[in-house]
């Protein structure tokens, strides 16, 4: 370093001087030589004058003397080296030449001139002169003086050249030595190095630049070294599974809680990929990691099995994040490893009680629809039919309502026993909620198999539940579909089979049924007729049908019974088959059921003002879902506003009503009898009737159900002869009672006979009248046509 500055330094300056003093020497030699060489033209064309002038007439008269001492003299003349005299004629040449140079005019400069004699005629040319000069050099032109001069400047110039190289040695050179000393030092011993130099120039404020670098550098190294024993001791020391990765995926560094949970010891992993860690099926999911990730700085997961040194495999979570400092030429990773082993047990078994039902251990509607949703999927590829079944058991809300939830729970696990020895292991079997069974059969006798199945969980209702120390029969309504036959996928066929068991049950229940393009109709009508109910309940289209009650002695009307119809505008007059079943399921019940009830009420203040009328009354069926706290007051209100006596408005309920014993009904209805509304039990000797019903109850009338009367004029025939013996004992009890009767769907009259003879008070059905709107009714009705007319108008 040392030679390359100074030869550096020697060369910039010998540049210089080539530069600015060489040329500057230069010219003044050659100005100086200018200035000689003229001077010397001058004074010997002054000689040659003068002398010209004088061998004029000694040369014409050819006066070899006189010549020849004017030659002697011009040669004397330390300027002239030689001088050559010759007249026009030549008879005369004259040569003189200094002795101490040689005999010939090489080397010489020649200054001539003609030499004229002026005579009385003129001036005439007579001859020549030559003089001969040694021609001038640069240095040739220096006195002696000039030559001191210019030896002070020489040595002048050589001794600054010397001083700088001096200057720059001891002022430069040296300490750019010592900082290349320390520098050296640092690198060498590792130590921080300080320069010795103190000087109040740019080296000196250099050096002590330095010196503060280094003293920063060796503070900024003893933090950094704490820095990084204290990042060592919290990456080994934390108790958390770190370790970092090279670009490469390689392990470059593992904290010691790593060691201790995976067994391994560090010099066996180091270097190694850590793809060799991970268990052989995970690997390509692990190497997949970043793939996702599409902004940086965000941590990656991934959770794969990692295979210990001690021969366990645990399931971790690695949370993986870039390094991305800058002073990093090749960036890698810093990862958290974190056993989730009991995590993904725990995860598993909350998994499968996710999707499994807590009651039977089937699964429940997910797990189900997942597995369907496989099958399905295994089918196609194996081209092989799904069938699902849909099983809802009969009557099974009774069980509940009676015995209590815990005897229903216990019919559904004996249900499910029995159940389990009919499947296959690849048969399975969900309960989807309540008691709502689903089961999947697969293979290439799927359907087969199904229908058999279908056979056979009928067949185990044949043998009732025990439970609560009673047995409990019930029944099963099942439906199913096949797949691809009847869905094109999962949701689809569960769908389907849903319609069937649907289909069953109205069907009567108790049995299979597979599904045909027929129930997809039924539900599409079902659908369009709950769309016209909800346009119906908008635009009022519901009104009360009035069908007559009369007394069976005499014939005479005693009231009426008000009947649900929907007067479509393009459809026409639609019965109330369906629309209450919907209207139920809906909750669309209560408002129809209001616009029925505030018909019938209105229709009865118009059929009151006819002759004898004045003392009927109305009979209008309510739903269970119709028995709100508000019930009693509303009748109230609508009796007030037609200014009807309450007992002509007769409360028609079902057994479903009662059945539940639900004490808010029970307080309702002893609301409503005891502000004089009558209350009859409808349909009586159907599903459960009870007689304790009537005790329990403020029932005033009892109407027996239109199934015992079809039969009754038929005693040959054995169900005929039950069923007027049932009608004889409903009558008697009734009366016993202190209750009404009335017959329903007498539709002849040898009915009527019969029923009169069993003693039954009042009857209703087409031998006396169809359900009729109001202004039919009005028609027939002695007056009807003046309130018909009064209304209008």
């Amino acid at each position: 370093m040392r030679h390359s500055v100074e030869s550096r330094f020697i060369a910039i300056i010998s540049g210089a001087l080539l530069i600015v003093v060489a040329p500057l020497f230069t010219l003044f030699l050659a100005l100086s030589s200018q200035q000689v060489a003229r001077g010397l033209s001058e004074y010997v064309d002054m000689l040659l004058t003068t002398n010209s002038q004088a061998l004029g007439k000694p040369l014409r008269e050819l006066d070899h003397d006189t010549v020849h001492q004017i030659a002697a003299t011009l040669v004397a003349d330390t300027a002239i080296e030689a001088v050559q005299i010759s007249d026009s004629s030549g008879k005369l040449s004259i040569s003189k030449v200094d002795a101490e140079n040689p005999a010939d005019f090489r080397g010489l400069e020649s200054f001539s001139r003609q030499i004229y004699h002026r005579s009385p005629s003129g001036a005439v040319e007579v001859g020549a002169v030559t003089v001969y000069v040694q021609k001038m050099g640069w240095l040739s032109a220096i006195n002696q003086m000039e030559l001191a001069l210019i030896s002070i400047f020489i040595v002048a110039i050589l001794t600054v050249f010397g001083a700088a190289i001096l200057g720059n040695r001891l002022m430069v050179i040296k300490p750019l030595m010592r900082l290349a000393a320390a520098i050296e030092a640092t690198r060498r011993l590792g130590s921080r190095h300080h320069v010795d130099w103190r000087s109040n120039d740019e080296m000196g404020g250099l050096a002590r630049s330095f010196n503060e670098m280094q003293n920063l550098l060796e503070r900024e190294e003893r933090e950094l070294k704490r820095a990084h024993r204290q990042t060592t001791e919290i990456y080994n020391l934390t108790p958390a599974m770190l370790f970092s990765l090279t670009p490469d995926d390689l392990v470059a560094a593992v904290s010691d809680y790593w060691l201790l949970a995976t067994g391994y010891r560090r010099e066996d992993v180091i270097g190694r990929p850590f793809a060799d860690l991970i268990a052989p099926s995970d690997r390509e999911l692990y190497s997949q990691r970043k793939s996702g990730v599409k902004t940086a700085g965000l941590a990656t997961e991934v959770t794969v099995r990692f295979l210990c040194g001690d021969g366990r495999v645990m399931d971790v979570l690695i949370a993986e994040t870039a390094l991305n400092a800058a002073a990093v030429d090749r960036q890698g990773s810093l990862s958290v490893m974190t056993d989730v082993t009991e995590l993904k047990q725990s995860e598993l078994r909350n998994r499968k009680q996710a999707i499994s039902d807590h009651l039977t251990g089937l699964l429940n509607r997910q797990g189900f629809e997942a597995v369907l949703d496989r099958e399905i999927g295994e089918a196609d590829r194996s081209r092989t039919p799904v069938a699902c079944l849909f099983v809802d058991l009969d009557r099974f809300k009774s069980i509940n309502d009676n015995l209590g939830h815990a005897a229903g729970d216990a019919v559904l696990c004996q249900f499910v026993e029995r159940l389990r020895p009919l499947l296959r292991q690849s048969d399975t079997a969900s309960r989807l909620g309540g008691d709502e069974f689903a089961i999947i059969v697969g293979g290439d006798d799927a359907e087969q198999r199904a229908s058999d199945l279908c056979r056979k969980i009928v067949e185990m209702f044949d043998v009732p539940f025990p439970v609560a120390n009673t047995g409990v029969r019930l029944s099963a309504s099942i439906g199913f579909a096949l797949y691809p036959n009847h869905a094109a996928n999962a949701a689809e066929l569960l769908q389907k089979s849903d319609m069937a068991m649907y289909a069953r049950k109205r069907d009567g229940k108790n049995g299979a049924q597979v599904y045909d393009p027929t129930i997809l109709d039924r539900a599409r009508e079902r659908a369009e007729l709950e769309r016209d109910m909800e346009i119906g309940i908008a635009a009022n289209w519901f009104e009360a049908h009035l069908q007559p009650i009369v007394r069976i002695d005499s014939g005479e009307i005693a009231g009426f019974e008000a009947l649900m119809r929907m007067r479509h505008p393009r459809k026409g007059l639609i019965p109330p088959s369906g629309i209450i079943e919907i209207a139920e399921e809906n909750g669309s019940i209560s408002r129809i059921g209001n616009f029925i009830l505030e018909d019938a009420v209105s229709n009865l203040a118009r059929i009151s003002r006819l002759p004898g009328m004045a003392d009927t009354y109305v009979a209008v069926n309510f739903s269970p879902l119709q028995f709100e706290p508000g019930l009693p007051a509303r009748l109230a209100g609508l009796l007030s506003r037609y200014n009807l006596r309450s007992n002509r408005l007769v409360v028609e309920i079902t057994e479903a009503v009662l059945m539940h014993d639900d004490p808010e009904i029970r307080t309702i209805l002893d609301e409503i009898h005891g502000f004089g509304c009558l209350i009859a039990l409808d349909d009586f000797g159907t599903g459960y009737s009870s007689l304790s019903y009537m005790s329990r109850f403020p029932v005033d009338i009892v109407k027996i159900d239109q199934s015992f009367i079809r039969s009754i004029t038929e005693p040959a025939d054995d169900i005929g002869r039950k069923n007027k013996m049932l009608v004889e004992g409903i009558s008697a009890i009734s009366h016993k009672m202190k209750c009404r009767v009335i017959a329903e769907g007498v539709e002849t009259e040898e009915q009527r006979l019969a029923l009169r003879e069993i003693g039954v008070d009042y009857a209703q059905g087409y031998l006396f009248s169809k359900p009729r709107e109001i202004n039919d009714l009005l028609a027939d009705l002695p007056g009807g046509h003046a309130v018909r007319e009064e209304m209008a108008s």
